[in-house]
């Protein structure tokens, strides 16, 4: 009988591959090309260009297991028994294919028949006026009318503004009066009793802004199922926090801190948020989402500090979550194996935003205590909800854990002012999500009316770098317009093209589009709605839709960018075999002149590791493979081992790209013919541009040469200026080093014969303040040693003395104490009185009581900080 996580996932996708399902692998976590989502969260969400209709999907039948994220109910996850950050869905879509009937049967018959669910439990819920997913559960399911529940628009009709939505039937578990009998215990409540485990969303009309429902041409199947939620049905979990999925972390944290899971609610909330949290937080590092105070870093960086805060409350003092994460990898390795590749990268990331959050907590403690200092010194006994979000925004800190704080001071928190600061952030995030979306989802429909006019396999890029081909669209700031005139500028659309759009890191061509009658250069080539857009500008005459026209790519200007596109492909299997398999690209850019590769490192790399990575990439290169390219099956090519990069979305074929037995990609980039064409490569800088995520910049070609020739003639320059040649320019800089240190020695033993000089002279400006011998005195050109030195000169020849000695040079102010040690035993200490005197000249220090120094960064108030000296020796002595 199937129960384990992996055996439902897996059972689920070999059903629907029996259907006649294309099975793809679960997206990253991270959207690639939606501005409108922070996460993946939902099965559907990577489809939505081809439920739009924006894209053409590899196969109108496709089933995944998909990992999401939400955080929406965060606050709720750990108190009830389904809440989660973290979660997998198992969906089944139809894009313009099967609908209700296909929909409805087969997702009983998997429930029932596959993972035999008792159909006596099982209760559907339909949207009211919804008869024919009515007709179907009832006549050819032969599901009971009683089990048929009809329900509103709220809860099952699908719809979000205007355009696609449309009905949703529900698929419930009852798992009896034992797991609830309380009012919410009902289907559609929020009890545990009845268990919503899948829902069939049937997209069949189109909402228009006159209010509408117009039933949609092509209708669409989109199904979810709670993987966690099944699985704790099969298992006879209490709660799915209880099953394989989740259990195995909560039992190695149990392990660590010897306290039992459920010794109490306190604990057991504790347990559940630390398992979820480090699901979410590991696959999402994993995918290439880093902590930061913006974005989907920010949910990483608070979902972290909530699982943090929730381990302090279990004991743990110190970083503890990475050590959690191996245990995670091995449970999500069916949804999430490149977790496991990333193994030292995902901890290294969680050790550190841990330690960082320790640290800032601890900055959190000091400001909530003077916050807390003031209300009592005024007599107030509010903390205003303003100071209690900028503590929770800013240093991490919950409401319940500032609460907690204030209540021990006597002092509430005015919770309505935190919400209501709370709302505003969610509105403003909201806001800016709606209002990409809106703007961009607009302009894709405008670019994907003309896909009906593309020629199938309209690129020709690949092979030919012109093309005879016909205008066939015609777009000025985001407006059709029928032609473009000499001067102006727009996007103009082929039938079919030789310019290759901007993907996968590589910059678009640029060329010309010509005819005997006009001429247009393209600036750039990008993709729209899966459209090659061509950004030009008309040189001369005029162009309209339906003209003939040549299209010429620049040669140089390809040919270099695929030497650069080649090496990146190099590269990136160097860094894998110099610093491991958890390597990964986070991002890159190919363009003619350079190429820049970010990838997920921890630390930067040493010179040894980038001598190497980069004598790897001229091995391949001058080893001169053959650069080869095939479309393969998806399946097939991961057989044979090709490294498929984050967010891109697969269809059934894929292209591959061989470079001997060094590198094999899935790229759809323009490439060099042999490896030897890159000519020769060469690292230029190497840089952190963000937790875990490190950055390479090299060039190759002639631009390598270009580098080459540039450092060698600073070279010759260097040498010149030097008097000397280039071969011999180390060992001269070695002589004027020496020859430089020699010139200190000796000025700096002039300084001090200086200074000594002057010591008779000084003590002759002693003064005489109430017993204590006091001299203070402003030298020029004194370093610290120098100073040092001459003060303790003084003190020895005078008795009961406190001695300040000043020093100014480049923009700031040196200032040396001693005080003699009978003089100590009264109460002057050295280090006192230079910490006030230099505070004067913008600065501060300190030291022990017979001698201390500081600094200061006002100069000009040197003598005033002086002077102070005489009055502190009169308040002392007095």
């Amino acid at each position: 009988m199937i129960k384990s996580g992996d055996e439902i996932r897996q059972a689920y996708l070999d059903f629907f591959k029996s259907k006649g399902h294309l099975i793809l692998d679960s997206a990253p976590l991270v959207p690639k090309n939606d501005p409108s989502l922070l996460w993946i969260n939902a099965g559907m969400a990577p489809f939505k260009p081809y439920f739009d209709g924006s894209l053409e999907p590899p196969k109108k039948r496709i089933a995944t297991s998909q990992k999401c994220i939400r955080t929406n109910d965060i606050e709720n996850v750990g108190k009830t028994a389904r809440h989660h950050t973290y979660f997998e869905m198992l969906g089944n879509f139809s894009f313009g294919d099967y609908f209700k009937e296909e929909a409805i049967i087969w997702g009983w018959e998997f429930v029932t028949e596959v993972l035999e669910l008792d159909p006596d439990k099982l209760w559907i819920t339909i949207y009211e006026e919804d008869e024919e997913a009515f007709k179907i559960w009832h006549d050819q399911v032969g599901l009971p009318e009683a089990r048929i529940v009809r329900m509103g628009k709220k809860e099952n009709f699908w719809q979000i503004g205007t355009g696609p939505c449309g009905p949703c039937s529900e698929i419930h578990y009852d798992r009896g009066v034992e797991a609830g009998d309380s009012e919410e215990d009902v289907l559609g409540g929020e009890g545990d009793r009845y268990l919503e485990i899948w829902n069939l969303v049937f997209t069949q009309y189109n909402y228009t802004e006159a209010g509408e429902y117009k039933e949609l041409p092509n209708k669409n199947i989109d199904t979810g199922m709670g993987l966690e939620r099944v699985a704790s049905i099969l298992q006879e979990t209490e709660t799915n926090f209880e099953t394989d999925l989740i259990k195995p972390i909560i039992d190695q944290v149990v392990e660590m801190t010897g306290i039992p899971y459920r010794q109490d609610e306190e604990s057991v909330t504790a347990y559940r948020v630390i398992a979820d949290h480090i699901r979410s937080a590991s696959v999402a590092i994993s995918d290439g989402a880093l902590p930061s105070n913006e974005g989907r870093g920010y949910v990483i960086r608070r979902l972290i500090r909530r699982a943090a805060r929730y381990g302090r409350k279990l004991g743990f003092e110190k970083p503890f979550l990475y050590k959690l994460v191996e245990k995670t990898a091995e449970i999500v390795m069916g949804v999430a194996p490149d977790l496991k590749k990333q193994l030292a990268h995902v901890k290294n990331v969680l050790k550190s935003e841990e330690e960082s959050f320790l640290k800032t907590l601890e900055q959190g403690l000091n400001i909530l205590e003077d916050m807390l200092s003031e209300l009592k010194s005024e007599n107030k006994e509010v903390l205003a909800g303003t100071d209690a979000f900028r503590l929770y925004d800013t240093y991490g800190f919950p409401l319940d854990l500032t609460e907690d704080i204030a209540a021990e001071a006597g002092i509430k928190v005015d919770e309505k002012g935190f919400e209501k600061e709370m709302a505003a952030q969610r509105k403003r995030a909201r806001e800016a999500r709606e209002e990409t979306s809106f703007s961009s989802g607009e302009v894709e429909k405008l670019y994907a009316e003309f896909k009906d006019q593309i020629e199938e396999d309209n690129f020709t890029g690949y092979h030919s770098l012109k093309e005879k081909t016909e205008v066939i669209g015609l777009l000025k700031d985001n407006q059709k317009v029928k032609k473009l005139v000499e001067g102006e500028k727009g996007d103009l659309i082929l039938a079919k093209t030789p310019f290759y759009a901007e993907s996968g890191g590589q910059i678009g061509d640029e060329g010309l589009i010509k005819n005997d009658n006009f001429e247009a250069e393209v600036k750039n080539t990008i993709k729209k709605a899966d459209v090659f857009v061509h950004q030009v500008e008309l040189k001369n005459g005029l162009v309209e839709v339906g003209t003939e026209v040549e299209a010429v790519v620049y040669h140089n200007r390809r040919q270099a960018t695929a030497r650069h596109h080649s090496a990146t492909h190099l590269l990136h299997k160097a860094l894998k075999e110099v610093l491991g398999e958890h390597v990964n690209q986070s991002g890159s850019l190919v363009a003619p002149d350079r190429l820049r590769f970010d990838f997920t490192h921890f630390s930067a790399l040493t010179k040894g590791e980038l001598e190497k990575i980069e004598r790897k990439v001229n091995q391949a290169v001058m080893e001169n493979y053959n650069v080869e390219t095939e479309v393969k099956g998806i399946d097939e090519a991961k057989e044979m081992g090709a490294t498929a990069l984050f967010g891109e979305k697969y269809g059934e074929e894929v292209r591959v790209v061989k470079m001997g037995d060094f590198s094999l990609e899935l790229c759809g980039g323009t490439h060099v013919e042999a490896t030897g064409d890159i000519g020769a490569f060469k690292i230029i800088s190497e840089s952190g541009i963000a937790a875990g995520v490190r950055r390479i910049e090299a060039v190759t070609g002639e631009y390598a040469l270009d580098y080459f020739n540039s450092k060698l003639e600073v070279l010759k320059q260097t040498a010149a200026e030097l008097k000397t040649e280039p071969d011999n320019l180390l060992q001269r800089v070695k002589q004027l080093q020496r020859e430089q240190k020699d010139l200190e020695k000796e000025l700096e033993a002039l300084k001090q014969k200086l200074a000594g000089s002057k010591k008779d002279e000084l003590i002759d400006q002693l003064q005489q303040i109430e017993g204590v011998n006091l001299l203070t005195a402003e030298l020029e050109d004194l370093d610290n040693s120098a100073l040092r030195n001459l003060n303790d000169q003084l003190k020895d020849k005078v008795d009961s003395a406190v001695i300040v000695l000043a020093s100014k040079g480049d923009n700031k102010v040196i200032f040396v104490a001693s005080v003699t040690e009978d003089l100590i035993a009264k109460g002057f200490k050295a280090g006192d009185i230079i910490s006030k005197v230099a505070r004067i000249a913008g600065g501060g220090g300190g030291g022990r009581p017979d001698m201390a120094q500081a600094g200061g960064s006002e100069p000009e108030k040197t003598a005033e900080a002086l002077a102070e000296v005489e009055k502190i020796v009169r308040e002392i002595a007095g």
